[in-house]
């Protein structure tokens, strides 16, 4: 049996945490104080969901739902470890636009000036997981297939007209720091193993087998 070298098992920073309610994963956001909050993915992109987070490690969660973090699909498969990444995000506080323009176009008026404040830090964190068809990709180092594959399953509202191509931006630094930092092998996640199974650069997928809940490995001394 391959044991999972030490330095790729997460530390209870990077475990990664899903809601007790919905059995989705959440994210991690740091305020300006310091103090840390769990969102859920669609409070992410600015949607809402009927119930507060109610965050526990991933292992605690019976039948957890493990979706891609690439492009949102249901069913992830494998995880990949990179550099660790944060993102600051602002928020709009005041846009100014003239009063002509705004008096023939209302809400329609074009933005002159935009002031904004700091928001909470996202914290992507060093796992990452990835359905078949994103981890094919990734497997290639294919960075703009990848994008594109993750903007198709975007919803217009962020993909539409100008907003394509700053999100094309965004993803760009993401996920070039995701494939030039990844580190060697990977983990296959199964029923019993929601962290995943480690294989190795070279070993084939055949040959990871679940076995069902087992005691972790020792760290090797």
């Amino acid at each position: 049996m391959t044991l999972t070298p030490a330095w790729m098992s997460p530390t209870p920073d990077e475990m990664p945490f899903h809601c007790r309610t919905c059995r989705r994963a959440l994210h991690r956001h740091q305020g300006p104080s310091g103090a840390l909050t769990f969102l859920h993915p669609a409070e992410v992109r600015g949607g809402e969901v009927d119930h507060q987070a109610r965050p526990a490690p991933v292992t605690e969660v019976e039948n957890p739902i493990i979706e891609c973090d690439f492009c949102s699909g249901p069913v992830a498969a494998w995880v990949y470890v990179c550099a660790d990444q944060e993102s600051d995000l602002r928020y709009v506080t005041r846009r100014t636009v003239e009063l002509g323009d705004y008096q023939r176009r209302h809400h329609a008026a074009r933005t002159r000036a935009v002031e904004t404040a700091l928001g909470p830090v996202q914290i992507w964190g060093e796992r990452w997981s990835a359905c078949d068809g994103c981890a094919a990709l990734i497997q290639e180092r294919d960075l703009y297939r990848l994008i594109a594959r993750v903007t198709d399953t975007m919803p217009a509202k962020f993909t539409r007209g100008k907003r394509l191509m700053r999100v094309r931006g965004h993803l760009h630094g993401t996920y070039s720091t995701v494939l030039n930092t990844l580190r060697p092998g990977r983990y296959r996640i199964t029923e019993h193993h929601p962290l995943g199974l480690w294989q190795e650069p070279n070993q084939a997928a055949s040959e990871i087998v679940d076995g069902g809940p087992t005691e972790a490995p020792p760290e090797a001394e």
